[in-house]
Order: C-alpha cells, then sequence, then structure tokens
C-alpha cells in the first residue's frame, strides 16, 4: 500500500476506483452510436437517391440541369458522406488520442523501473512515478495511482488501465508487468526491457509512416491530376464535341443522304460517368492511403471523406454544365 497523502476529492478518486468504462458494461461507445447514427441518415438519402432516379423527386442541385440520374447520384454522395464521415473523424481522433498516450508509456516504465530499483514495490513505484508529466498518459496513470491508493489491487488497477486504453501496445505492457509482478523477482529489469522494447515497436511505426507518407501523396497528387483533366475535357473537348456534331447535323452531308453523325446528345451521359469515376476514385484511394499510412481502415474513410466532398464538389459546381442543345 503506498504511503503518500491521500487526494483531497475523496469521492472523485473512489469513483475513479469503482466505475466502470462504457465497454466493461456492454453500452455503445461514441464511435459506435455516430456509426449507427450515420447508417441510418445514409439509408434516407439513399432512397432519396432511387426516387430521384425514377422521377419520383424532382429536385436538382446544380441550377439549370434536369432532374434525374445527376440527382440521384448528388443523394446517393451525401448517403455516403453521412456513412463515412462522423465514424471515420471521431475514430480517427480517437486513434490519435491513443497514439499519443502510448507515445509517453515507455517514459512511465522506465520511472517505475528507477523507483523500484531503490527498493519500492510496483505499487509504490507507480504512485510515485504518478508525479511526473508524460503529457496526455498523465491523467490515467493519476487514475491509476488513486485507484491503488484507495486499496485497489495493482493487477486490477492495470487491468482498468488496459480497458481505458484497449490497444494490442498496451495490452501487451499490462500482462508482462502483470506476470512478472506475480512471478516476484526483480521487477525493474523487466519494466527496463519491455520499456525499451515499446519504444523500438513505436520507431519503426513511425519509420513505416514516413515511408508511406510518399505513397499517400502520390494518391492525391493523382486524385487531383484526374480532377483538372476531367474540367479540361468538360470545358474545352467536349464542347467542342457538341460544336462539331451540330455542325455535321445541319450540313449538306447529313441533308444529302449521307449517314454521318456525331453522337454528341451522348455528352451528358458522358458527364455522369465522369461523376461517377471521381466518386469510386475519391471512396477507393482514400482508403487506400489511410490504410497504406498506419493500416486503419477508420484513417481511410477520413481520407476518402475528404476526397470526395472535394471532387463532388467540384464536378458539380466547378465543372461547366454540359447539355446536347445546339447554341443559337
Amino acid at each position: 500500500m503506498a504511503t503518500v497523502n491521500a487526494p483531497t476529492s475523496v469521492r472523485k478518486v473512489r469513483s475513479l476506483a469503482v466505475t466502470p468504462t462504457a465497454a466493461a458494461e456492454g453500452g455503445l461507445s461514441r464511435e459506435t452510436i455516430l456509426l449507427i447514427v450515420g447508417a441510418v441518415i445514409a439509408v434516407v438519402f439513399f432512397v432519396l437517391a432511387g426516387l430521384c432516379w425514377n422521377g419520383t423527386i424532382t429536385f436538382v442541385f446544380a441550377p439549370g440541369e434536369l432532374p434525374g440520374q445527376n440527382t440521384a447520384v448528388d443523394f446517393a454522395v451525401l448517403g455516403m458522406l453521412a456513412l463515412m464521415a462522423p465514424y471515420g473523424f471521431a475514430m480517427t481522433a480517437k486513434l490519435r488520442r491513443i497514439s499519443r498516450i502510448e507515445e509517453r508509456l515507455p517514459d512511465f516504465l522506465r520511472d517505475v523501473a528507477e523507483a523500484g530499483r531503490f527498493g519500492m514495490t510496483l505499487p509504490d513505484a507507480i504512485v510515485v512515478a504518478s508525479t511526473g508529466r508524460y503529457g496526455l498518459l498523465t491523467d490515467e496513470i493519476k487514475k491509476m495511482a488513486s485507484q491503488i491508493e484507495w486499496g485497489v489491487p495493482v493487477a486490477q488497477a492495470l487491468a482498468l488501465f488496459e480497458q481505458r486504453v484497449p490497444t494490442p501496445l498496451v495490452q501487451r505492457v499490462v500482462s508482462i508487468v502483470t506476470r512478472a509482478n506475480e512471478a516476484g523477482g526483480n521487477v525493474a529489469d523487466v519494466l527496463t526491457m519491455v520499456a525499451h522494447d515499446t519504444r523500438e515497436s513505436q520507431l519503426a511505426a513511425q519509420a513505416r509512416q514516413i515511408s508511406m507518407l510518399t505513397y499517400v501523396t502520390v494518391i492525391y497528387i493523382s486524385f487531383f491530376v484526374f480532377l483538372v483533366t476531367i474540367y479540361i475535357m468538360a470545358a474545352v473537348f467536349l464542347p467542342q464535341m457538341i460544336t462539331a456534331g451540330c455542325g455535321v447535323s445541319s450540313s449538306s452531308l447529313s441533308s444529302g443522304g449521307t449517314s454521318v453523325q456525331l453522337a454528341f446528345q451522348y455528352v451528358p451521359t458522358l458527364f455522369l460517368i465522369f461523376l461517377v469515376a471521381v466518386i469510386v476514385h475519391a471512396v477507393g484511394d482514400g482508403i487506400m492511403a489511410g490504410v497504406l499510412y498506419n493500416g486503419r481502415l477508420a484513417e481511410g474513410l477520413q481520407h476518402a471523406t475528404i476526397m470526395l466532398s472535394i471532387g463532388w464538389l467540384f464536378m458539380r459546381f466547378g465543372v461547366p454544365a454540359l447539355t446536347a442543345n445546339c447554341p443559337g
């Protein structure tokens, strides 16, 4: 049992020792709730997309165009954004916070090991080390120290810390430290080795992210080049195709019995194909960028949301609207 003074707020410390986490209670996490709400909103948008596709709804996003397929694709995009954005951003923020907590874990383990070399038990060493500054990890260490001060066994306090930060790295560290403390012997040497191994794992992960950052940059550049290419075609090539088709249809070649035609009436359909291609590229490239960078799908959903939003806004409000009507 640690001999340091008890915290001033007895009620708060006792709540830290006995209050289980949402996961332990079987409740839904905030990220899961956002995923469910986003899925419900997405279903609503998908239904609206189907109604626009069959002509039941005549609402349009871009002024001057006819309702139908383009609007259906617009509602489908909004549904995909509602499904990906809340969960992707919330889960990515949570994972980044956990990564920042894990970042200082080796420092805490080394401080506990140094305290143990002076003859302290593991509970006393944790309480003494909790006076240090470990960034976002500080609050979690203070919670664990408060639980130990109020009589919670060190194994249970470590297990509660593992529940609050449920990552493979923390689970491995807690398992090793708990078993080493139960087995007895020199726990300080075990903590030192665990701290060294943890730091090496973090450095390897950082090196991987740095090497993958180049590929993520290439994915974004290729996506924007694809958008610029579509804009050039829509602003230069396709209008010239419509003009040429109108000229041929009104010329003597078509009126004299010669079957010379340019199917310029399919240009709006070609624009729809471009829009669908941008959506596919945005979602696929975004997910691939996130998985390449840190191996997490949530990060990929965040990149996909950003790329899909930019691509959809660019195609609907940046690219010139095309119609199959001849000028004049």
